[in-house]
């Protein structure tokens, strides 16, 4: 998902010329700004080369073949930073995918036995797709692997193809890991360098236009950093003096982001002593420094600058700690449970989960059909359009219709570049440096966008299929219709018919944000413990809070991009909510500006004043949940003022919600 500008207000309602493409179109065409990984760019090369290159050399093309296709699996999951996720990454979904080419496999040629056993993948895929990310993938490959082990003739005995896609897979971890020793801790502590990065910029901007941005981004990072630093926590046992380190400089971060927005609330730009002082840290936390901090910072004068100037003297000493106390590292989120208590707890959510159930039957739908059509109709290579179906069926990686366009797109553009390899290199030895070349502009291609990806791995598809099958240019044709009877098999009978699937979901998301937010107020000023013990749970609690209104506001960010690619009018009123979403966001920031001036010595606010806050913010979580835009909310009244009280400017900008909201806006 690409990063967006949150600052901006985004808006279909651009005047273009009539002939000219529309919108979703050409953000799905445009080129990501993301930067190329050439590093996995030549990982995938080698992987999936240096197969063919070997069953050549044992005369046995197919089996290399095989193996190529099972790294492409490892090269398309290779998508995490820490190596230990990368395991995960690469590992868990080849397990699955040997167990669907051994299912495909035992059902080759049986007909209608293997519609409904492929019906059946499929539904199993699209339920466990809906756990995570891993997942996702795992089930991405158990239905397409099974779906080639039930289209295409692979080497006998059945356990054949599952251990040589398995090598393939292994191959690419293997590869992958071979930095590990040198670089096995990079990515967390790089990740949490980012961190303090992103927040020297967000202060560097502070108090003016650019902050809203700047926030965003911290918000990306901090999560990113968690989940790398709290994923690898769970799996290590015992105390580790490393990752205790770490997890203590991420949690020191929290304080100035708290205050982070107090600060940008008084209008003027802070000295740029204090982002010099925080991007020192960064790099302090990257090289892993000790000793003792020099912080060379303005005098503050405001509650606020007390606050950030505190907040960032604790942080140094806290970066610069050799060996934080084992016993004393306050993890703000918890201490993630067991590997097998949340493997449970996921399959029992997918079980009772009416979403999970209702996408699988959706893929389960397409799948039998596509199945059942190739089966009533002769269709060349027909295994090709379950494997369609599969790909773009996937509303975790984006909107279902733009991707079904851009599928039929990237596959027309792939097949000019299969065309020319198939037609002017001759087989044999020569498809080794091909396969380097095509292979390498996979990752190259994936990181620019979803019809580039596709681009980039049809033409390797087809090199493949071709050394299993010697079909050669006649290949062609056959793939390119495939490939648009998939795309509309799953726009008419796994988009269209499913109204959920093109309808925005923004408004309910939004909502329960809002209730998170009124939840938040309540715990930020809502109560008053009389103990020490009482006080920090009450600041973990809040702490905890906190991180998860700007989680469902990530959630809401994500789901707002997939609405916007979505033809209209859908992407037009997800594009309306927008404005909402920021003034939401504004208040959260609002709220956690006034508790960090009451712990530095303003004056809390009154019950009253909190009491009516709370309930204005339920009323209008309410409204947003039972419009279906904006336009149709119909916001209360705004309440009296006080405007001493540092719930002022949360006053505002719920006023400003309420505007946004009006129907006269």
């Amino acid at each position: 998902m690409s990063t967006e500008r949150t600052n901006q207000i985004p808006s279909g309602r651009a005047r273009h010329h009539p002939l000219a493409p529309p919108a979703w179109l050409l953000e799905g065409l445009r080129p990501s700004s993301a930067p190329i990984p050439w590093a996995a760019a030549a990982r995938a090369g080698i992987a999936m080369a240096t197969p063919l290159a070997v069953g050549f050399a044992l005369d046995e093309p197919e089996y290399g073949a095989l193996v190529s296709m099972g790294a492409l699996s490892g090269v398309i999951g290779d998508t995490a930073d820490a190596y230990r996720m990368r395991i995960l990454n690469i590992a868990v979904p080849q397990f699955f995918g040997a167990i669907g080419v051994a299912l495909g496999t035992l059902v080759f040629g049986h007909g209608w036995l293997a519609v409904g056993v492929l019906t059946l993948i499929a539904l199993v895929s699209g339920m466990i797709s809906s756990i995570g990310s891993v997942a996702s993938v795992s089930g991405l490959l158990l239905l397409l692997d099974a779906v080639v082990g039930a289209g295409l003739p692979l080497p006998q005995p059945w356990w054949t193809a599952p251990l040589l896609l398995s090598v393939g897979g292994l191959f690419v971890l293997l590869l992958t890991l071979l930095g590990w020793p040198l670089r096995g801790r990079q990515p967390e502590r790089t990740a949490v360098a980012a961190t303090y990065r992103a927040l020297a910029d967000a202060l560097e901007a502070a108090g003016g236009p650019d902050y809203e941005e700047r926030r965003q981004q911290v918000t990306h990072a901090l999560n990113q950093a968690y989940d790398l630093v709290l994923g690898r926590r769970a799996r290590v046992h015992g105390r580790n003096p490393s990752l205790v380190r770490m997890l203590a400089q991420l949690n020191v971060v929290i304080p100035l982001v708290e205050a982070a927005p107090a600060v940008h609330l008084r209008g003027t730009p802070l000295p740029p002593e204090v982002a010099a002082a925080v991007r020192e840290l960064a790099r302090a936390v990257e090289q892993a420094r000790t000793g003792k901090p020099v912080l060379e910072l303005p005098a503050p004068h405001t509650p606020a600058e007390r606050a950030l100037d505190a907040a960032l003297r604790h942080a140094a000493n806290i970066v610069y700690l050799a060996e934080p106390d084992l016993h004393n590292v306050d993890d703000r989120l918890g201490r993630p449970a067991a590997l097998t208590v949340r493997a449970r707890r996921a399959v029992r959510e997918m079980v009772l989960s009416e979403a999970s159930w209702r996408y699988g039957l959706r893929l389960a739908l397409c799948i039998g059909l596509a199945q059942s059509l190739v089966s009533l109709i002769p269709v060349e290579r027909s295994y090709w359009v379950a494997l369609t179906v599969t790909f773009v069926l996937k509303p975790d990686f984006g909107s279902v219709f733009s991707r079904a366009v851009l599928r039929a797109l990237g596959t027309a553009g792939g097949l000019v570049i299969a065309a020319a390899v198939l037609a002017e290199v001759p087989r044999g030895w020569w498809d080794v440096p091909v396969m380097v070349v095509l292979a390498a502009l996979i990752p190259a291609f994936s990181a620019k966008g979803y019809a580039f990806q596709t681009a980039a791995i049809t033409p390797v598809i087809l090199l493949l299929s071709d050394l299993l099958n010697h079909q050669g240019f006649d290949l062609i044709r056959p793939r390119l219709l495939d490939s648009l009877i998939g795309c509309a098999i799953t726009l008419v009978f796994g988009y269209l018919l499913w109204p959920e699937s093109w309808h925005s979901r923004i408004g309910d998301r939004l909502a329960d944000t809002v209730d998170d937010a009124a939840r938040y107020v309540e715990r930020a000023f809502g109560g008053h413990p009389e103990t020490e013990a009482g006080r920090r749970a009450a600041r973990t609690a809040r702490l905890q809070a906190r991180r998860r209104i700007y989680r469902d506001l990530s959630a809401v960010r994500s789901e707002f991009q997939r609405a916007l690619t979505e033809p209209p009018p859908t992407g037009a009123r997800a594009a309306a909510w927008w404005p909402l979403v920021v003034a939401v966001e504004r208040i959260v920031d609002a709220t956690t500006a006034a508790r960090v001036r009451v712990n530095h010595g303003a004056d809390a606010p009154r019950a009253e004043e909190v009491a009516s806050l709370i309930t204005d913010l339920h009323a209008l979580a309410e409204g947003v949940r039972s419009a279906r835009t904006p336009a149709q909310l119909r916001p209360a009244s705004p309440r009296a003022e006080n405007g001493a009280s540092v719930l002022a400017p949360v006053r505002q900008e719920l006023a400003a919600a309420r505007a946004i909201a009006s129907p006269d806006h």
